[in-house]
């Protein structure tokens, strides 16, 4: 149900979700800097951007 909800988020309200991403990115330590800025760019993409940050990136919203 989380990611059903987290999908929601990522189409409907990207803003958000974009924001909730780089919060995300932020204080994750397992990541290098350069991987941190390539996904912060890729999920600008509208949509899909945060979507496969959560379906690939082993990322989450909250």
């Amino acid at each position: 149900m989380k990611l059903l909800v987290e999908i929601f988020i990522a189409i409907i309200l990207h803003p958000v979700a974009w924001i909730l991403v780089m919060i995300d990115l932020a204080g994750r330590d397992d990541l290098t800097m350069a991987q941190k800025f390539i996904w912060g760019i890729f999920s600008i993409v509208w949509g899909i951007g945060p979507i496969l940050y959560i379906l690939v990136g082993g990322g989450k919203l909250w």
